[in-house]
């Protein structure tokens, strides 16, 4: 079994600073809010399958003013051969497309932070899929 990539596009955005407090606190705390990755997949149709891979910054500090920041970055995949292995499905997924689509994801998130004057804003350039896929399957 492979797969290929049809397509790709942005399904959601949202960044919101709810007011100019917000906005100089996350410039001075930004390194108190951790980026988060959710990917989510939902069955168009027979062999086509829609990956949504979504980040956004949560802050770890409770007591700060927050922000709304999330993309939804969908990918439509199409499944070729024969279909005998659902692990193997779940891997094209969480690993296999995650990987491919993570930096374009990266780069439209980064893009839209230096644009709103946060130029410190520091996101991996690269994720391990493999190891979270293998951590999430030991919890």
């Amino acid at each position: 079994m492979s797969y290929k990539i049809i397509g790709n596009y942005i399904k959601d955005l949202n960044f919101n600073i709810p007011n100019p407090k917000t906005f100089f606190l996350l410039s001075k705390d930004i390194a108190n809010y951790k980026i988060n990755i959710d990917i989510k997949s939902d069955q168009i149709k027979e062999n086509i399958i829609e990956v949504n891979t979504t980040l956004n910054l949560s802050s770890i500090n409770k007591n700060l003013n927050n922000i709304n920041t999330k993309i939804i970055y969908a990918s439509v995949i199409e499944l070729t051969g024969e279909i005998t292995d659902k692990k193997e499905i779940e891997k094209i997924i969480l690993i296999k497309v995650p990987t491919i689509i993570y930096p374009d994801l990266r780069k439209i998130f980064v893009f839209i932070f230096q644009n709103s004057g946060f130029k410190e804003v520091k996101i991996s350039e690269n994720v391990d899929f493999q190891k979270l896929y293998d951590l999430k399957k030991f919890q």
